[in-house]
C-alpha cells in the first residue's frame, strides 16, 4: 500500500506547511477571540471582508423594493427604521434631518451606503441603491430599494428569523417615538391621461398639533362618547375578522366653521398614535389615481377628507356607468374604495369626513358601513366654555364674578369655539378678557335680535304684498 513514507519529497513538505498554517491560524483565531472586543473583531472583519470579499457564488442578495405590487412594503419601511439604529462613526455618508420640536439630530443612510449587521453569527451588509428612470412624459422618477447580502446557506435564519426580528424592533421603536405623522401626497403625472394626479406619492411631516381630548372644547358626553368608540375600535380585530368586516371605522364630523372639526381630528390622532393622511380631492383626476393614493396608505393610520361638499364635483351616480372613464373622479368610485373590495386593503384605519353642510351631502354616503359615527360639533355650550376658559386662563378664571353671567350668554347665542378662543387671548388680565367677552357676547345677542327684526320686517311686507 503506498504510505506517507513513500510521498514524494516535495507534497510532503507541502503537506508539513499546510498544517502548521492550520495549526497557527488556529491559535491567532483563538488570541484575537479571547483577547479583542467584538466590536474590533467586527471592524477587522469587515474591512477584510470589503478588501476581500468573497466569492459571487456563496452570496445572496436580497432586493427589498418600497412598493409591493400597489401597496406600500412592510419590510422596506421597517428596514428605514431599523437601520438607523445601525448607523456607526465609519460610514463617510449621511443624511441629517431635525423637526423643531425634536430634541436630537437623527441620522439616517444616504443613498450609495452600506451598513453591516449581525443576527447572532450571520454577517449581514445592507446597501441603499437608488436609480433614476426617464418617463414618457418626459419626467425622471427617482426609485429606491435596499439590498441585502449574505452568505446564502443562512437563507432560512434570515427569512424566517431576521425579517421578523426587524419587524418587531421598527415596531417598537416607532413606539418608543410616540409620535404620530401628517401626510399629504404630492402630485406627480398619470401616464394615461398626461394630467397631474397622486399616484400614492404621500411625504410626511411629524404631527406636532398639541390638541388632546384634555384640551378640547366639546361637551363632556360628546368627549366620552368619541373616547369609548375608538377604544372599542381598536381592540376589535378579531370581532371585525369573525362577522367579515373590514377593520376600519368612518366618522363623518359636521358644522359650522370653527366648531372645532380639525382640532378634533388631531386629538383623535394623538389619542391613537394613527398617522394622518389629508387627501384633498380637487387633486384628485380619476378614480384611477384615487385608488393608487388611498392603497398607498399605512395601516393604523386616519385617512382625512375635508369639505367633501365642495372640495370635489363628484357625478351622480345615476349616470350611465357605460360613460364613465378612468379619467374622472366618480361618486361610485369613491363609494367603492370607501366601502367596497377595495376597502378590505388594510386593516384599522379610520376614515374622517368633514362638512359644514351635512344636508348636501348624498344619502349612500351618510350611511353605516361609509360613514359610521356622525358627529355634530355645533356653537359653544356653557360646559364646552368650561373647558376653553381653564385652558386660556387657568383655574382661576370658573370662580371670577362675571363667569356664571358668562355661560348664561353662552347658551343664549350662537358663538363658535374659535370665536370665544379669540376673545380670550386679547389680553394677560383676566378681568379685561372676561368683561371683553361679556361685551362681544352681548353684542352678539343684539345682533341677532336685530336681524330676526328685520327678517319679520320683511315677512310682514310680502304679506301685505300678496
Amino acid at each position: 500500500m503506498f504510505g506517507f513514507k513513500d510521498m514524494p519529497q516535495s507534497a510532503s513538505s507541502l503537506f508539513t506547511a499546510y498544517a502548521s498554517f492550520a495549526t497557527t491560524a488556529m491559535m491567532l483565531r483563538s488570541m484575537t477571540t479571547n483577547l479583542l472586543p467584538p466590536q474590533l473583531i467586527s471592524l477587522i472583519s469587515t474591512v477584510f471582508f470589503y478588501f476581500f470579499p468573497p466569492k459571487s457564488t456563496l452570496i445572496t442578495t436580497l432586493v427589498i423594493d418600497k412598493k409591493c405590487d400597489f401597496l406600500n412594503n412592510q419590510v422596506y419601511e421597517a428596514a428605514e427604521i431599523y437601520l438607523r439604529t445601525k448607523i456607526n462613526h465609519s460610514m463617510d455618508r449621511l443624511k441629517v434631518s431635525k423637526t423643531p420640536r425634536q430634541k436630537t439630530v437623527v441620522l439616517s443612510m444616504e443613498k450609495g451606503q452600506t451598513i453591516v449587521d449581525h443576527f447572532e453569527d450571520i454577517r449581514l451588509q445592507w446597501g441603499f441603491i437608488a436609480t433614476k428612470k426617464q418617463k414618457n412624459n418626459g419626467f425622471t422618477e427617482e426609485n429606491c430599494h435596499y439590498e441585502l447580502l449574505f452568505d446564502k446557506k443562512f437563507m432560512d435564519r434570515v427569512v424566517n428569523f431576521y425579517f421578523p426580528y426587524i419587524l418587531r424592533r421598527a415596531k417598537e421603536i416607532k413606539a418608543m417615538d410616540n409620535v404620530a405623522k401628517l401626510c399629504g401626497s404630492g402630485c406627480s403625472y398619470d401616464d394615461e391621461s398626461g394630467g397631474p394626479n397622486r399616484q400614492g406619492r404621500w411625504g410626511s411631516i411629524r404631527l406636532e398639533h398639541p390638541a388632546t381630548f384634555d384640551t378640547l372644547a366639546l361637551d363632556p358626553d360628546l368627549k366620552k362618547m368619541i373616547i369609548d368608540d375608538l377604544d372599542r375600535f381598536v381592540k376589535r380585530k378579531e370581532f371585525y375578522r369573525r362577522v367579515g368586516k373590514a377593520w376600519k371605522r368612518g366618522y363623518l364630523l359636521y358644522g359650522p366653521p370653527g366648531t372645532g372639526k380639525s382640532s378634533l381630528i388631531a386629538a383623535m390622532a394623538n389619542y391613537l398614535k394613527f398617522d394622518v393622511y389629508d387627501l384633498d380631492l380637487s387633486d384628485i383626476h380619476s378614480n384611477h389615481s384615487l385608488k393608487s393614493s388611498l392603497l398607498s396608505t399605512t395601516n393604523r393610520s386616519i385617512l382625512v377628507i375635508e369639505d367633501i361638499d365642495c372640495s370635489v364635483s363628484l357625478q351622480n351616480r345615476k349616470r350611465d356607468e357605460r360613460f364613465e372613464s378612468r379619467s374622472e373622479l366618480t361618486l361610485s368610485g369613491m363609494l367603492n374604495f370607501i366601502d367596497g373590495l377595495w376597502s378590505s386593503c388594510g386593516d384599522e384605519r379610520i376614515i374622517i369626513f368633514t362638512t359644514n353642510f351635512k344636508e348636501r351631502l348624498d344619502p349612500a354616503l351618510l350611511r353605516p358601513g361609509r360613514m359610521d359615527v356622525h358627529i355634530n360639533l355645533g356653537y359653544c355650550t356653557s360646559k364646552a366654555f368650561k373647558v376653553l376658559a381653564t385652558n386660556y386662563l387657568g383655574s382661576k378664571a370658573t370662580g371670577h364674578r362675571l363667569y356664571e353671567e358668562i355661560e348664561g350668554l353662552i347658551d343664549c347665542v350662537n358663538v363658535t369655539p374659535a370665536e370665544i378662543a379669540e376673545e380670550l387671548m386679547k389680553s394677560d388680565d383676566i378681568d379685561v378678557v372676561i368683561e371683553g367677552l361679556g361685551k362681544f357676547l352681548k353684542l352678539k345677542i343684539e345682533q341677532r335680535k336685530a336681524a330676526k327684526k328685520k327678517a319679520d320686517e320683511i315677512v310682514e311686507k310680502d304679506k301685505a304684498a300678496s
